[in-house]
């Protein structure tokens, strides 16, 4: 976990991503959310801003508790994003210079679940990390996920058809 303490010493990479949020949930948040869980996962801070040097500091959120409870409404909804692969804990608030700060981990996606895509269309909502950046997947891309996916899926079924029925014992 980060060290908020010293946010200054952190900068946006292949796993973290600052966002200011200041005027609520930005659009942006959406394909890092598809991003990282097509990749390795990482973590989103809302209330963070990057100095000229790339460095982290936290900015004023006037109500984290509202974003928190706007971006819940948002994850499940299926016309923002496909998935929600978050659990409760994955989204907390901390607090860095005085102000707070809203965190949210985004795990790396199953197989079963990807591609993690924003909107309806996985081939033009779906997103992969590079460095610091989100981009947009290629169509090559998005069926190699699908492709992967349904393999998944399959041998899912499978396993559970092998399963040997329960036994009670006495």
């Amino acid at each position: 976990m980060l060290d908020f303490a010293h946010l200054n010493r952190y900068r946006e990479n292949n796993r973290l991503e600052a966002k200011r949020a200041q005027g609520g949930l930005p659009h942006s948040l959406w394909e890092t959310y598809s991003a990282f869980a097509n990749t390795r996962g990482g973590l989103i801070l809302l209330g963070v801003a990057e100095a000229p040097d790339h460095r982290f500091y936290s900015v004023p959120l006037p109500d984290p508790e509202a974003l928190v409870q706007e971006f819940w409404r948002l994850v499940a909804d299926p016309a923002v994003t496909n998935v929600n692969l978050l659990r409760p804990s994955d989204v907390n608030i901390r607090e860095s210079e005085g102000n707070p700060i809203v965190v949210i981990h985004v795990p790396r996606a199953a197989l079963r679940n990807k591609p993690v895509y924003i909107g309806t269309d996985p081939f033009t909502g779906t997103y992969r990390r590079s460095g610091e950046g989100d981009y947009r997947c290629t169509p090559q891309e998005v069926q190699t996920m699908l492709r992967a996916r349904d393999a998944a899926r399959r041998h899912l079924l499978r396993e559970k058809r092998e399963e040997p029925p329960c036994v009670s014992s006495p």
